[in-house]
């Protein structure tokens, strides 16, 4: 009579006999390990793999470093993808992501994939397609959408609201899609004009120092907004907007005193601004108006002691109705890849300056 076969994992101990401990051992590491699938995703022809995995498979590799638990196997009209089962479910979705967006007529880039891996690993309910194929506005070639899931909530609050907070780093496309959504609402003449403004404030120079005009004088404060205007709109056009007063791009001390009616106003770089500057600014709000408020209360230009009006505003406005306040991150940052780690970089100096306000500056080393 032969001996059966034993079972895996119910070997004896070293040195003692049978029992269930190595059994139950061995059944729990089994549990422990997650479970490996298999799928297989066909691509639509009216998509195209080429489109879909990006020249020279250079999305197909992205997704590859997004996902190192996962196998993917490109073959035909299929993505054969392995791995553990949550991430082949999370691969799935973020190729049907993909597909719908190519299916929009858009195309993809290395950065839309890696926002659209961003989003589905945060588990957020709005989907990455939803995101990546909103358009604003489409000028000469080029269409204006945001491209991250703070900057899409940050352009359907300012749909939503009168007035809205747009708070973040430099390089989030604060500014930038606030003058999209002006444009937008002058060329569907849900306004007549737009009114853009900043605080000149004196960084370093004064203004009676600086040679010209006073519009010469103030032209480097306001010129970022007129920048913002040329991507966007004919520059042929944008004098004879600014002559008949439909444009009107102005310090914000030339807001004082007005009531601004049928408009979609802009405050740039609102860290600049003091309280009695912003409450005179917020004021000026007129029937048929909308208000977008933008800054970064880590850049402030006021002088030593003095507080922000954006930094107070927040803890006075909370919880209005018709009132948003949005903030976006280093996560944000749609210019060079360098620039959000620079943001986290002087964020993180500036919370351990706070944590050891009395040390001083590091020794740059022995002489």
């Amino acid at each position: 009579m032969s001996e059966s076969p034993q079972r895996r994992g119910s070997r004896a101990p070293r040195g003692g006999s049978e029992g269930p401990i190595g059994a139950s051992t061995a059944d729990a590491a089994a549990e422990s390990r997650p479970v490996r699938v298999e799928h297989r995703i066909v691509i639509p022809a009216s998509v195209g793999m080429v489109s879909l995995l990006g020249p020279g498979d250079e999305f197909l590799r992205a997704i590859e470093a997004a996902f190192p638990a996962a196998e993917l196997m490109a073959r035909g009209n299929e993505v054969a993808v392995s791995g553990p089962a949550s991430e082949v479910a999370t691969v799935e979705r973020l190729f049907d992501e993909l597909v719908t967006v190519l299916r929009t007529g858009q195309g993809l880039t290395g950065e839309s994939v890696e926002r659209a891996v961003q989003m589905l690993r945060a588990r957020t309910t709005e989907r990455p397609a939803e995101v990546l194929t909103l358009n604003i506005l489409s000028n000469r070639g080029r269409t204006i959408r945001p491209k991250t899931l703070n900057q899409k909530r940050y352009v359907d609050a300012i749909d939503r609201h009168t007035v809205v907070f747009g708070i973040g780093p430099a390089g989030t496309g604060k500014t930038y899609l606030a003058v999209a959504k002006a444009v937008q609402a002058l060329q569907a003449k849900q306004v007549n004009r737009i009114i853009l403004t900043r605080p000149a404030v004196e960084a370093g120079e004064r203004l009676g120092f600086l040679p010209g005009t006073l519009y010469e004088k103030i032209d480097p404060y306001l010129r970022p907004l007129y920048d913002a205007l040329h991507d966007m709109m004919d520059p042929d056009s944008i004098p004879r907007l600014m002559t008949a007063g439909t444009i009107e791009v102005a310090p914000l001390a030339y807001m004082r005193g007005r009531t601004l009616n049928d408009a979609f106003i802009i405050l740039d770089e609102a860290q600049n601004t003091t309280p009695e500057q912003m409450k005179m600014f917020l004021t000026r709000l007129g029937f048929g108006s909308r208000m977008v408020v933008t800054g970064d209360v880590t850049q402030t230009d006021l002088p030593g002691g003095s507080t922000s009006g954006l930094r107070q505003v927040e803890s006075i406005l909370e919880g209005l109705d018709d009132v948003s306040f949005n903030r976006l991150t280093s996560g944000d940052v749609v210019r060079h890849r360098l620039v959000s780690e620079i943001v986290d970089a002087y964020h993180a100096y500036d919370e351990q300056q706070a944590r050891e306000p009395h040390r001083g500056p590091a020794p740059r080393g022995r002489r």
